[in-house]
């Protein structure tokens, strides 16, 4: 079983940048980083102190209902280039389980709360392909900070 993990597109993040506004039209804040994010474009931790980031409000959902999540999460400045390596978890998240502790959430098709679990210890790539297998249900995944609750990715499915 393979997945797929799913950035903010390049074009989605374009498109803040020039309009100064996030798809809920809140004005976008402009900052130096001081925290390690991640850029929810390039999955890469921002270097605090250094990186300038955007915060937007953002809904990995494209139907509107209960579980819709809206919340803050950060782009880079600057245009960066969307995660290519979409077939394994972000190394440099999956590493620092400090910055960056994970839960999974899983939806039905209809995008219904259906699974959630913690990370934890376990390793994230294993995990995704586990819950794929055993819980065919779950048509997709978010990865989200368990700490902040703050949406990171949006993990799909990939049927062989």
């Amino acid at each position: 079983m393979k997945f797929k993990i799913v950035p903010l597109s390049k074009e989605y993040a374009a498109r803040i940048r020039s309009t100064g506004k996030d798809a809920f039209d809140h004005p976008v804040i402009e900052q130096i980083a001081t925290g390690s994010g991640p850029c929810r474009v390039s999955l890469k931790p921002f270097r605090k102190g250094i990186d300038k980031r955007l915060l937007i409000s953002h809904s990995p959902f494209e139907i509107d209902n209960a579980y819709n999540q809206p919340g803050p999460v950060f782009i880079n400045k600057e245009e960066v280039e969307e995660y290519a390596d979409i077939h394994r978890f972000p190394p440099e998240i999956k590493a620092n389980k400090k910055s960056f502790p994970l839960s999974l959430i899983g939806y039905s098709s209809d995008q219904q709360m259906i699974f959630t679990q913690l990370v934890g210890d376990c390793d994230v790539d294993e995990l995704i392909t586990r819950i794929f297998i055993q819980r065919p249900e779950v048509a997709f995944l978010h990865a989200r900070n368990a700490q902040a609750c703050c949406y990171i990715c949006k993990i799909e499915r990939v049927d062989e």
